[in-house]
């Protein structure tokens, strides 16, 4: 099991959450590479594009995104993304626990449209995430 009690992920969801912050993304990495305790690394206002910036390529995380798009001129949508990154030279112990620390992740960061996984940073382009949130979204006036 992962450990994600520490106050500051639940502080830094509301907040991502919260229609009136600029904060629209967090991340949160494992304490050390033999610890499973979560923590709060990170929180940013620049996106999908600023996130994969800062993603380590040894390293597993988790983010929780909020994306905004637009359906046509008149209207735009939020929409949350749980992002499980698993970097390419990411220790073998770590990815074979990732699948088992989703679920703990998953009772705090319990809101999102669509889980993510990432193994490359082109893997986070906006593009094609946007088209999976309006497919899950429903109701989609652009024929997708």
């Amino acid at each position: 099991m992962a450990e994600v009690s520490d106050p500051q992920i639940s502080e830094a969801y509301l907040d991502v959450r919260n229609d009136k912050s600029e904060t629209n993304w967090l991340l949160l990495d494992y304490e050390s590479d033999r610890s499973d305790k979560l923590q709060l690394t990170q929180t940013g206002t620049g996106g999908l594009a600023e996130l994969r910036e800062i993603l380590e390529d040894s390293k597993a995380s988790f983010a929780y995104v909020r994306v905004a798009y637009s359906n046509d001129k008149e209207s735009t949508r939020e929409k949350f993304i749980l992002v499980v990154w698993i970097g390419s030279h990411c220790k073998v112990m770590r990815k074979a626990k990732i699948s088992v620390h989703s679920a703990d992740v998953k009772g705090v960061l319990r809101v999102f449209s669509i889980e993510v996984a990432a193994r490359e940073k082109d893997d986070l382009n906006e593009d094609p995430i946007i088209g999976r949130l309006r497919k899950a979204g429903g109701a989609s006036y652009d024929g997708v």
